[in-house]
Order: structure tokens, then C-alpha cells, then sequence
């Protein structure tokens, strides 16, 4: 049977560069690896396929000859004609096994690493702040618990006056390699090393501190400067206030989370700030000067005569600031026009005349006209 061409094999044009080949050769090599395919021929015959290809085609060398002579050109010297080769692929099947199973493996051998700087987690924490707080900013200091570098050992995890000595797992290599022969050659994985947790020492004389560990916990007070114009769900973030890294690893970051109390006049809504206000009946009916409580102190205000409960009055830029820009909002006044429960017997009287100046007639002695209780009760009748 024919070979198949290395580029079709590999799915790429003859003008791939190299990234463009290798890209390809790792995504089919995931594809067909026997370890993802057990007892598929199909997978397997593809799996040497492709790397036979890869092995052409990733040599500027072999490539160059293959694309003057094609197959030919290794016929004889190669013996690529009845079996893949394999060379020494440690750059790519590294990330392959690396996905796999975790570690960085290859064929025929395994680089080892030692574990590198870690940086600190991050910190959360909710903080409580007032409707004023909010609406025109603050200081505030908060407390937090954080990891920090043992201040006895300075970090290392031995006691003061020792030094750290090389794993004797790993000889300082932070991993440990197994190897295992297949099919396809040799395989090395390698692992962190379970003794000195990737650093590659070991603490032989702990700190009496901090056991060994290198980190303590400690208390600290901070001061937070949150701006003008914040609501609940607001995140104010602190860089490098976090836990603190291992191995000269950068800090996490802090992240405060606002929460804005109810107030017990004013509503918000969005930049904008609403309250309700009660007016009497008779500054409804007849108009006149009221006092408006806003978040910057009271306003004198004059409301219309005839003023219906329900009616919102607009008091422009008396509301809260906006966080990420200029302007202000407005605040929004709902009127409730409250109605008296008890009434002396002169208020009743002027109120009866008040009620004849207006026309008003008593429903009961409405002669032919129904008045509105009275159509009511008859749409009402079965």
C-alpha cells in the first residue's frame, strides 16, 4: 500500500513553518495516543502515522530531502518503510504526559524541575458602611488575618543558626522519575518529589516558631479609602495585601466587599436617592412652602395647590455621586397626603361647610342621581 503523504498526514500545507507542525503533530498525537485509545489498531497504526511524519517533517534536514524526493529519499537509509522511528521528543511529549497525568514525561527520559516561586492566595472580606458613608465617601480601618514570612526564621524553616540541606529523595531536584518501557519505547515521568514538596530541601533542625513551615499567621490593621458613590456589591481591591508567598513568591491581593446599610428616610436607586414625605390635607388642597429632607441636610420646597398623594417632585443633583465619573443624580420626593383620624366637633362643622362651598351633596339625599357608591352597588347586583 502506498504511503500517505506526511503533510496530509499531519493535516497542514508544504509552506507550515515550524510552529505550525509541531502544533499539529501534538494535537494527533493526544488524539491517537494508545494510553487514551487501549486496544484500538486503528488509533495505534495512526498514532505511528503521525509520528513518523512529525519526525520528517520537524528535521529541516529530512524535510528538505522529502520535499525533493518524498518517500525515496528514505527508503534506504532511514528504514521508515516498515516501522516509524523514534527519536528523542522530550520538548513535546513533556506537555502530552504533562496533561496526562500530571508531571513532565517524554521518551527516553524526563527533565526534572524544582518547584519555583509561589504566589499567596487572596483574601476576602465584607465590610459594612452607612447610606452617608456611601453616598460621600470614607476612611475606614478593618482587620484582617493573614499568612505572613516567619519573622523567627525569615521564611526558611529552620531554626536560627541552620541552614537547609539538599533532599536526599531527589538530590535537589524537586522530582523524583520512574520509567516504563512500551510498545512505542521508553517513557519517564516524573513527579514532585514527596519529601521535600518540589523545593528540593529539606529543614533537618525545624523553627521553633512556625514548625518548619516557614509561615505564621498574624493580625494587621489597615486603613481603606473608599471613594464616593459606592453601593452594596461594590469591590475595593488592596494589591499585595494578601496571604504572602512561599519561596519569594509575590503576595495575593485583598478584596473588600461593601455592603450598604438601609437608611431609615432614603432609598437609592442607582445614583438616584427617593424618600417619601407626609403633607397635610390642607397643605395639599391649598399649596405652601414644606421642608424636604435630602442627604445634604433640608431644602425648603413649594408644592402646588392641589397636590394629589402619589404626586414626585424632582430635586435635581441632591442625589449621590457618580463612582466613575462626573455629575451627581437627583433626589425623588413622593408626598402622602395624610388624612386626620379624630376630629373635634368645631373641625367637623368647618369641614361640613367646606364640603357645601364645594358643591359636595349628601348621597343619600341625592334626589334621582345616584351618587358614585350608589352606582356602584348597582353594577355590583346580580
Amino acid at each position: 500500500m502506498a504511503k500517505r503523504d506526511y503533510y496530509e498526514i499531519l493535516g497542514i500545507s508544504k509552506t507550515a513553518d515550524d510552529k505550525e507542525i509541531k502544533q499539529a503533530f501534538r494535537k494527533l498525537a493526544k488524539q491517537y495516543h494508545p494510553d487514551l485509545n487501549p486496544d484500538n489498531k486503528d488509533a495505534e497504526a495512526k498514532f505511528k502515522e503521525v509520528n513518523e511524519a512529525y519526525e520528517v517533517l520537524s528535521d529541516a534536514d529530512k524535510k528538505a530531502k522529502y520535499d525533493q524526493f518524498g518517500h525515496a529519499a528514505f527508503d534506504q537509509n532511514q528504514g521508515f518503510g516498515g516501522g516509524a522511528g523514534y527519536g528523542d521528543f522530550n520538548d513535546i511529549f513533556g506537555d502530552i504526559f504533562g496533561d496526562f497525568f500530571g508531571g513532565g514525561s517524554g521518551f527516553g527520559g524526563a527533565r526534572a524541575q524544582r518547584t519555583g516561586p509561589k504566589a499567596g492566595s487572596d483574601l476576602k472580606i465584607k465590610l459594612d458602611i452607612t447610606f452617608e458613608e456611601a453616598a460621600f465617601g470614607t476612611k475606614k480601618d478593618i482587620k484582617i488575618s493573614r499568612i505572613e514570612k516567619c519573622t523567627t526564621c525569615d521564611g526558611t524553616g529552620a531554626k536560627k543558626g541552620t541552614n537547609k540541606k539538599t533532599c536526599p529523595t531527589c538530590s535537589g531536584a524537586g522530582s523524583v522519575k520512574t520509567v516504563q518501557r512500551t510498545p512505542f519505547g521508553q517513557f519517564a515521568s516524573t513527579k514532585t518529589c514527596s519529601t521535600c514538596n518540589g523545593t528540593g530541601e529539606v529543614v533537618e533542625e525545624p523553627c521553633t516558631a512556625c514548625n518548619g513551615s516557614g509561615k505564621e499567621k498574624k493580625s494587621r490593621k489597615l486603613s481603606i479609602n473608599i471613594p464616593a458613590g459606592v453601593d452594596t456589591g461594590s469591590v475595593i481591591p488592596l494589591r499585595g495585601e494578601g496571604n504572602h508567598g512561599e519561596r519569594g513568591g509575590p503576595a495575593g491581593d485583598l478584596y473588600v466587599y461593601l455592603n450598604v446599610k438601609e437608611h431609615e428616610l432614603f432609598e437609592r436607586d442607582g445614583n438616584d436617592v427617593w424618600c417619601e414625605i407626609p403633607i397635610t390635607f390642607t397643605k395639599a388642597v391649598i399649596g405652601g412652602n414644606i421642608e424636604v429632607p435630602t442627604i445634604e441636610g433640608k431644602v425648603k420646597y413649594d408644592i402646588p395647590e392641589g397636590t394629589q398623594t402619589g404626586t414626585v417632585f424632582r430635586l435635581k443633583n441632591k442625589g449621590i455621586k457618580n463612582l466613575r465619573g462626573s455629575g451627581k443624580g437627583d433626589q425623588y420626593v413622593r408626598v402622602k397626603v395624610t388624612v386626620p383620624k379624630k376630629l373635634t366637633d368645631k373641625q367637623k362643622s368647618l369641614l361640613q361647610q367646606f364640603a357645601v362651598e364645594m358643591g359636595e351633596k349628601d348621597e343619600k339625599n341625592d334626589g334621582d342621581k345616584k351618587g358614585f357608591f350608589g352606582k356602584v352597588k348597582d353594577a355590583f347586583k346580580e
